[in-house]
Order: structure tokens, then C-alpha cells, then sequence
């Protein structure tokens, strides 16, 4: 998880709390670096969900998307997003 900035992290840190208790791991990264840092950095760890918290994410209650290979898949909620986590971990069992 990408906040953009310090103002987002305590929603970042709720939204990392909900999909650890789906047994989801998630790091949150609270580097006080660019978030275009942030995010190719992710990409060169082949890190293959990428959730970006900014101000948007935040007044809206949602969270955007951004997967490894295919770039930003845009901004969902995160019960969809936990939905669409959870049957790719099914399907790899």
C-alpha cells in the first residue's frame, strides 16, 4: 500500500488492518518518498497489487488499483477488491 502522503495514513493503515484479517498480506509503505518513487519501486519487486491512498481514495471511501503488468486498474472498494484477492487465492489451491 502507496500513501501519497502523511495525512493518509491512518485510512491506509485501517484498509491494511481489514485485509489482514482476510489473512491478505499487504505492507504499507510510510517513506516519505514521491509516490511515482513508490510505485516503480513496487514494480521492480514485482509486487503484484499496488494500493494507492490519496485524497481522492479518502473522500470517496475507496481505494485505486494498480496491478503489476496490466498498470492502474482504477479506484473500487475494497470489499470488491477483497472479493477479486480472494478468488485468486482460491484458484491457485
Amino acid at each position: 500500500m502507496l500513501p501519497i502522503a502523511d495525512r493518509h495514513h491512518q485510512y491506509a493503515k485501517s484498509i491494511q488492518d481489514k485485509l489482514q484479517q482476510q489473512d491478505i498480506r499487504v505492507e504499507l509503505d510510510y517513506r516519505n518518498e514521491k509516490i511515482g518513487f513508490k510505485i516503480r519501486e513496487a514494480e521492480v519487486q514485482k509486487i503484484p497489487y499496488m494500493i494507492i491512498i490519496g485524497d481522492k481514495e479518502l473522500e470517496n471511501d475507496k481505494i485505486s488499483v494498480r496491478h503489476k503488468g496490466e498498470g492502474d486498474l482504477g479506484s473500487i472498494n475494497l470489499s470488491e477488491f477483497q472479493a477479486k484477492i480472494l478468488q485468486e487465492i482460491q484458484l491457485k489451491k
